[in-house]
């Protein structure tokens, strides 16, 4: 593939889907930018990624702050050619709309459909100049329908699907490669473990999506010819009904 900078963000633990893309892409030579809100989660992404001979750097930051995106894009372009991003941050809690709390709700949008939007913008204005590139979102089940008592975060997700398809529909033509991955079902990391044990448990093996499985899609997107780009995939076990 070549020198090239690969963005993720949203990367928490180790066994968590951003660390899974951000080892994908490493493997394939790309100089890896990790971003997220814990920089000790990220130094220990990072050490792995390193100890396999991956070039790889890590920013903590809030992707809902307009300057730390501008401060982890400048990283970015000073590290020459940007390639791919990555915008998998999520944001979910339990909602019951009659007792869903107004700063709740807002601060789930802010992390799913404005942070898109800022990562976004600053991922485009990158690539353009080159037209060229792959920017890829992260959706879910909730991306597609609303379900109590998860509504605050469907809504957000759902902002999330409108504002990939903004970018795709205005700067496809462009050369700039954007998609929505829906996620549906439980991915089998650290967060499913500690929040829905469960839920893992009656799901069973193979019930779970292997986060390193969902990077070889994620990449299989980047690699995509012009000629037959996809906007929407989704993404299921299939043991999982729809």
């Amino acid at each position: 593939m070549g020198q090239g900078t690969a963005v993720v963000v949203g990367v928490g633990s180790d066994r968590g889907l951003g660390a899974a893309l951000a080892r994908r892409f490493a493997k394939e030579g790309l100089r890896v930018i990790l971003a997220g809100r814990s920089a000790r989660r990220l130094d220990a992404v990072a050490a792995a990624i390193e100890s396999a001979g991956g070039l790889v750097l890590a920013r903590a930051g809030d992707a809902t702050r307009e300057a730390d995106v501008v401060a982890l894009f400048d990283l970015a372009a000073a590290g020459g050619d940007l390639r791919l991003v990555v915008y998998n941050v999520g944001g979910n809690a339990v909602t019951p709309l009659l007792h869903a709390e107004a700063d709740v709700f807002e601060s789930i949008w802010r992390q799913n459909a404005l942070g898109g939007f800022l990562v976004g913008q600053a991922a485009v204005r990158n690539m353009l100049p080159k037209k060229e590139g792959t920017i890829l979102y992260t959706g879910a089940t909730a991306s597609l329908r609303a379900r109590p008592p998860f509504t605050a975060f469907a809504s957000a997700k759902a902002a999330l699907r409108a504002v990939a398809q903004g970018f795709a529909r205005e700067f496809g033509p462009q050369g700039i490669h954007v998609a929505h991955v829906v996620i549906d079902g439980v991915i089998k990391g650290d967060y499913a473990r500690r929040n829905f044990p469960g839920f893992l448990r009656a799901k069973g093996r193979d019930g779970l999506l292997n986060p390193d499985a969902i990077a070889e899609s994620f990449w299989a997107l980047h690699r995509q010819q012009k000629s037959a780009w996809t906007h929407e995939l989704d993404l299921r076990p299939f043991k999982e009904p729809f």
